[in-house]
């Protein structure tokens, strides 16, 4: 099969790249859907296990603290293993492993046993972006990762929009009710991992390790020593921190916050539960289609991707206006605007890193992930404790919707664009 290089990457050069690399893209979403799925089955069930397992909010924010510390680690080990091992072996790996902890969920009987489950599923489940993220780096041009990232990421929403439904549809008047729905999408990963060995053959992403001389191997680490110590690494790392963090913050608290802080029925907020990653979901393609329509209309690649995660950031900072807005119809619309905002800064962020070392770009992908997850899951455990003494949402949502605004500023400050990525569209300078 012949090749040819695309943003310095090697990719497949046949009738079928045109489509086949959007096919695998669409394989990419579907990963991210059984990844947040996997996930939020713990969210949506929240008021149910901690009621079963008599767990406090803190006790609750531990289990999350568990699943992102572990989520760091394996975030670091798997980004090494996607640029030492072929990501056609490494990804469907991992996602078999997070898969079967994710139906054991269902079987733990214990506070202690749910901590042990949560924190494997965190460690297995961070192998999917270091493996996700190098993937479109090899399939797409650097004009279209922004949207190539956009279909990945939407992913996260499309799961986490089928999981209330899954489990409105599952749960019943039984308190343990919730057990089969983690058993359920644990078997889901399978179908997805036959699907992956029929569209990825053998070569398709020219992944494989190659054995390099001395002289090469020197280069190589001299190279990531430079992309690990600067400014955009550095930008990339605080952008992922907060951002991340304020997402993880929603995902893991707004079906208790609209149940214990705003009075909705359990039915209720899996409803709307569904329709605020609608909203995300509508977000994070629209970031992708956004930054690529200011390119045609000539901003620079660097330019459109600021100008996108800045409007993203100023939606997610009307959390100031949740936390005083009662319980109505001006209290969900906020939310969904919120939703959309935070969804939509990813793509942009996986963009970014993309431009620091395509040839460590499992690594880049695994280390900013370390960041991004040593701030997230304390931050769980605080607002757990924030809730338990002041019986209030509503500072932490305030704080959390923030959190962007500040990631804006760190990349604005600290970023150069790259004239690499720039010369694909020369009509406008960066």
């Amino acid at each position: 099969m012949g090749r040819q290089v695309l943003g310095g990457m090697s990719t497949p050069r046949d009738t079928r790249q045109g489509t086949w690399r959007w096919w695998i893209c669409g394989l990419l979403l579907c990963a991210s859907t059984i990844n947040y799925m996997d996930r939020q089955t713990l969210a949506n069930a929240a008021v149910r296990i901690t009621k079963q397992f008599q767990l406090s909010n803190e006790q609750y924010g531990n289990l999350e603290m568990g699943f992102g510390w572990a989520f760091a680690v394996g975030s670091l080990v798997f980004g090494f293993l996607a640029d030492a091992i072929s990501v056609r072996w490494v990804y469907p790996a991992v996602l078999l492993l997070w898969s079967v902890v994710g139906f054991a969920t269902g079987l733990v009987e214990s506070y202690s046993g749910l901590l042990i489950c949560r924190t494997l599923l965190g460690f297995f489940e961070a192998g999917h972006w270091p493996c996700a993220i190098k993937t479109t780096l090899k399939l797409l041009e650097p004009k279209d990762r922004s949207m190539g990232n956009s279909v990945l990421q939407s992913g996260t929403s499309i799961g986490a929009i089928i999981t209330p439904l899954l489990m409105r549809f599952l749960l019943t008047d039984e308190l343990d009710s919730w057990r089969f729905a983690f058993q359920l999408v644990g078997l889901i990963g399978l179908v997805w991992i036959v699907a992956w060995f029929y569209l990825v053959r053998s070569g398709d992403l020219d992944d494989t390790p190659k054995t390099a001389t001395a002289s090469e191997s020197q280069a190589s680490l001299l190279a990531l020593r430079n992309a690990l110590v600067s400014r955009k690494m550095f930008a990339v790392l605080i952008v992922i921190a907060l951002i991340n963090t304020s997402w993880q913050i929603l995902r893991a608290w707004l079906p208790k916050f609209l149940q214990e802080g705003r009075g909705f029925t359990e039915r209720a907020a899996l409803d709307f539960n569904s329709l605020f990653y609608i909203a995300t979901d509508v977000g994070c393609l629209a970031a992708g289609f956004l930054t690529l329509w200011l390119v045609k209309r000539g901003w620079s690649v660097h330019g459109s991707r600021i100008g996108v995660f800045g409007c993203c950031a100023a939606l997610t900072a009307l959390t100031t206006l949740v936390a005083i807005l009662p319980k109505g119809w001006a209290l969900g619309a906020t939310l969904l605007c919120v939703g959309a905002g935070l969804l939509g800064l990813f793509p942009i962020y996986h963009a970014l890193t993309q431009d620091i070392s395509p040839a460590h770009q499992g690594k880049v992908t695994g280390i900013a992930s370390v960041a991004a997850w040593l701030f997230a899951p304390p931050a769980q455990k605080l607002f757990g404790w924030m809730v338990d003494k002041t019986g209030s949402y509503d500072l932490g949502l305030v704080i959390a919707g923030w959190l962007p605004v500040l990631a804006l500023l760190a990349l604005v400050v600290l970023w150069r664009s790259n004239p690499t990525v720039d010369a694909t569209n020369p009509s406008r300078p960066s």
